[in-house]
């Protein structure tokens, strides 16, 4: 439902050629879900540090389908950004990845961690998120049978993974 909420948006007059909403609840609610080349989920992955409470969160405009850029971090160039407003920056330096979590400010805070410790825990939140996609699937194809394959697609698109058969 966040998903699709967060995707509910009007087609405006300024060159969107995406098709008006239509009048029934459920097909407008779905609109923009449906609608949209690259649906989003608004958010992104949060890293917080138990021992000193630290919080490394996302900036405005990051959100879960760009949870593969952490693996840049990991595999690619070795530094990652994840929006503005706060700056969080993700670096590897080494066999550490330090997270900052506002790059604009010299005194931010920061969690250090393993970088065979970030890729565990990127390993559990991609199962995380291909079971929320196989629970919304398995949830569409019972209660939105009609809206079943389009609402799965747009998710999987929405949440960076493949989409997954059909019960």
């Amino acid at each position: 439902m966040r998903i699709a909420a967060c995707n509910d948006i009007d087609p405006d007059a300024h060159g969107d050629d995406r098709p008006p909403r239509p009048a029934d609840p459920l097909g407008s609610f779905l609109h923009g879900l449906l609608t949209f080349d690259t649906p989003y989920a608004a958010g992104g992955m949060q890293v917080t540090d138990t021992t000193t409470g630290t919080t490394f969160l996302p900036g405005c405009c990051n959100g879960l389908e760009e949870w593969r850029d952490w693996f840049e971090v990991l595999d690619g160039s070795g530094s990652a950004g994840f929006g503005h407003d706060p700056d969080p920056l993700a670096e590897r330096l080494g066999d550490t990845v330090r997270l900052t979590a506002d790059a604009e400010q010299p005194d931010s805070p920061v969690i250090e961690l393993p970088a065979a410790d970030l890729r565990r825990l990127l390993a559990g939140a991609e199962r995380d998120l291909v079971a929320f996609l196989g629970a919304a699937t398995e949830w569409t194809s019972r209660y939105l049978p009609d809206h079943a394959l389009p609402v799965t697609g747009a998710l999987a698109t929405a949440l960076a993974l493949p989409t997954l058969p059909t019960p």
